[in-house]
């Protein structure tokens, strides 16, 4: 994720590129959100910090497209029910959040709020790309029959991520205690948002994955 498009000339080196990621993810893995600096980034990656400013415009794109932007986030198969679309989606959800070390998507949502031109691409290449997985998830169920109408897709995002997102950053003291059993919890998110939809926007007849 380039912060401007490569400049006709001598292409860039996909080892430098490879470099910068793993270096990142290294250093953050060390001392966290906080303590990583650009430089000792580039000093890992051995480049420079200027190569890094021709790849991205800020520390915290260099981060993001490290360690979030590469994750897989793409509409699940058809299950052939909501609900079993719901827990396929929120496993990948709960994946997303909890892959990245504790501190890095607090980090990043509070930078997020201090620079535009990275709340842009956070919103484009992560927010937007889930919400469009849960509209055409909730489409698919407007086409079953399963739903009347489709409900508001920012809303049910929400509606999974919040919970998700409260347990692994708010709610847990640890690490680790964060995410043990993370992957039942999103199950149980699914279930909770199924009803409800089911509820509000129904007749979901009794359709199960």
């Amino acid at each position: 994720m380039p912060h401007e498009p490569q400049a006709l000339g001598r292409p860039r080196d996909g080892r430098v590129d490879r470099a910068i990621t793993s270096s990142t993810q290294a250093v953050l893995a060390e001392v966290g959100y906080t303590g990583l600096t650009v430089e000792a980034v580039a000093a890992r990656a051995g480049t420079s910090k200027a190569a890094i400013y021709r790849r991205y415009g800020s520390r915290p794109e260099m981060i993001f497209a490290s360690v979030v932007h590469g994750l897989d986030l793409s509409p699940p198969p058809d299950t052939g029910s909501l609900l079993g679309d719901l827990r396929a989606l929120t496993a990948e959800i709960a994946e997303s959040l909890s892959v990245p070390p504790p501190d890095v998507l607090p980090g990043l949502l509070a930078d997020k709020h201090k620079d535009a031109t990275f709340a842009a691409t956070f919103v484009s290449e992560y927010v937007d790309v889930e919400q469009r997985c849960l509209t055409e998830l909730l489409d698919r169920a407007v086409r079953r029959g399963e739903l009347s109408r489709r409900p508001d897709p920012t809303v049910v995002h929400a509606l999974l991520l919040g919970p998700i997102f409260a347990r692994l950053f708010l709610l847990s003291t640890t690490d680790d205690e964060a995410k043990a059993g993370i992957a039942a919890f999103g199950l149980l998110v699914a279930e909770h948002a199924g009803a409800s939809l089911c509820a509000l926007f129904g007749p979901c007849p009794g359709r199960d994955a």
